[in-house]
């Protein structure tokens, strides 16, 4: 059986041949998804020059159906007439069809899986509607992202309506579920069972070290952080903090000048690094290196899989209590939630983590726990049981675990 899967993070050949993904993390959630199939033919935008970085596919059952390559809708629509022949062949190649969504390709999928008859299933992983108020966009184009968004919605509620439907945290799930058209709730993740730590506590030497990994984008909250900072310092904790990501267009770029000047303005521009975007493969061993996990993200997330990865390696998390995050983070069990981040509800959150011991141990034990439920053969398989049951479809049985 072949799936085909629409995405829109773009994909290349590197010089040794391997396909390769930026980010990562949906390159290992094709490589959960490949054991069950006798090819997973991936519709993604290929960009024209291969890198030699990313993180590479490690199934050797992963074909492209190449699309041009687009940043997001402002590149998409106006490149449909090329866009919707190559989705049609693509949709015609396979047996099963699946879109992770919010992604602008896959309501073109879903509507040519229809007409060809073609089973297909749907995860949705965003919420682009509670991102609106972090949107740093004015005027017209303010207007313009607003009828985008009701447009991707509408979209996204049909396809949940008419196949099969995960979503990424009880938030989505409850969203998008309609009277006897359930969703069903999943977790994305990046995890093997094999990536999970024994350490039982940290902030044995000083500095502390604090983490954030995130896209570099206003809709994250990183604003916050070097108040929270400047704030611990003062409090007598010597701590650095660094953030690993990428920067995501113009208003990403905007949000890392504004972190970098918050820093200068703070007096912790030495204290607090942007590092940048890191493989997925390099990025995980690196957690390890650090005492704690701090994510004060905004509404508009399923549930982030970086908090997942935190909790692997050990790193007690602090977050925001939205979205999906309160599915998988109990406060004071495996982490801690804030209500509103700011850089004092974060600063509070993170000294808590630095000066009490036993509440670090008993959270990094929790998060261990968390994770070991949420690896990525646990959720693959509960997902592709449910596609295989509701389906009618028969898949093949997984012969090695993923590594």
């Amino acid at each position: 059986m072949r799936l085909g899967v629409v995405y829109h993070m773009p994909f290349w050949r590197a010089a040794d041949g391997s396909l390769r993904e930026v980010e990562g993390s949906f390159a290992r959630y094709v490589d959960s998804l490949a054991p069950y199939f006798d090819e997973v033919v991936l519709c993604v935008p290929v960009l024209a020059r291969g890198r030699d970085e990313g993180t590479a596919v490690r199934s050797k059952n992963v074909t492209l159906a190449p699309l041009p390559d687009f940043d997001g809708p402002v590149q998409f629509y106006p490149r449909l007439p090329a866009m919707v022949p190559r989705i049609m062949r693509f949709v015609r190649g396979v047996d099963l069809v699946h879109c992770r969504v919010p992604t602008p390709a896959a309501v073109v999928a879903s509507l040519f899986a229809r007409l060809f008859r073609r089973p297909a299933f749907v995860l949705v992983v965003g919420d682009l509607r509670a991102l609106l108020p972090a949107m740093p966009y004015r005027g017209v184009k303010r207007m313009l992202w607003r009828a985008y968004t009701a447009f991707e919605e509408l979209n996204i509620q049909w396809m949940a309506n008419h196949a099969l439907t995960f979503a990424n945290g009880d938030a989505l799930t409850r969203k998008h579920s309609r009277p006897g058209l359930p969703v069903i709730q999943t977790q994305t993740t990046t995890i093997d069972e094999d990536a999970i730590g024994s350490r039982e506590d940290t902030c044995a030497a000083s500095p502390a070290r604090l983490l954030t990994v995130s896209r570099i984008d206003p809709r994250k909250g990183l604003s916050v952080l070097p108040e929270a900072v400047s704030l611990l310092v003062a409090a007598g904790c010597d701590i650095t903090l660094d953030i690993i990501g990428p920067v995501v267009g113009e208003p990403g770029k905007t949000a890392r000048s504004a972190i970098e000047s918050l820093a200068r303005d703070r007096a912790v521009a030495d204290r607090v690094s942007l590092l940048g975007p890191v493989p997925l493969d390099q990025l995980l061993p690196r957690y390890r290196a650090y005492d704690a996990f701090v994510l004060p993200t905004l509404p508009g997330e399923g549930v982030p899989r970086v908090l997942l990865e935190a909790m692997a390696a050990g790193l007690p998390v602090v977050t925001s209590r939205v979205s999906g995050i309160p599915s998988l983070i109990t406060h004071e069990v495996n982490g801690l939630l804030v209500d509103a981040p700011s850089g004092h509800t974060v600063a509070d959150a993170l000294m808590r983590i630095v000066r009490d011991a036993p509440l670090r141990r008993r959270l990094i034990a929790g998060g261990y726990a968390t994770a070991r439920a949420h690896t990525l053969q646990a959720e693959a398989a509960s997902m592709m049981q449910d596609v295989s049951r509701r389906l009618g479809l028969t898949l093949r049985e997984p012969t090695r675990s993923v590594a």
